[in-house]
């Protein structure tokens, strides 16, 4: 099957139980996105389909044939960071790192969707993304601040 991934179409041999976040990590070899609790609680396996963010344990990787699937890895131009992961440098908004990608992920489509007006609001929109951490101050912080960023 093809996956069309980071805007590169990807040639994957899958069984057709292979879930999506599998097919990235072990077959395409991109290790950004987190296997966390392999239920679709946890949210480190967040990636963006077709420009929504999902859940990549809980989606078979068949089904996402024809979508584009965007990972933490397709973000940075290069050297240039995305709005969004330079924020969450900016403040702290990590400390284990387990977590990080799938919140950058999700932080990417809360923008988008509009949903970063006030700390509550993005608490809110972000509820499905877990930081055993509890940095969620430094990661609402950070989701505020590229919000306005991307806005100019």
């Amino acid at each position: 099957m093809t996956l069309s991934v980071n805007g590169a179409r990807r040639r994957v041999a899958v069984e057709p139980r292979v879930t999506l976040l599998d097919a990235l990590r072990d077959r395409i070899g991109l290790t950004g996105t987190k296997k966390g609790c392999d239920r679709g609680e946890c949210g480190a396996c967040t990636v963006l389909a077709d420009g929504e963010r999902i859940k990549s344990c809980l989606t078979l990787a068949v089904m996402r044939q024809g979508s584009r699937i965007t990972t933490v890895e397709g973000l940075a131009r290069g050297d240039d960071l995305h709005p969004v992961q330079a924020a969450f440098i900016r403040h702290d908004a990590f400390q284990c790192g387990g977590c990080t990608p799938g919140q950058i992920m999700s932080a990417v489509a809360c923008i988008a969707e509009g949903h970063d007006g006030s700390d509550d609001e993005v608490r809110e929109w972000m509820s499905g993304n877990l930081c055993r951490c509890a940095a969620y101050q430094n990661i609402v912080a950070a989701v505020r601040d590229a919000g306005r960023e991307m806005r100019g």
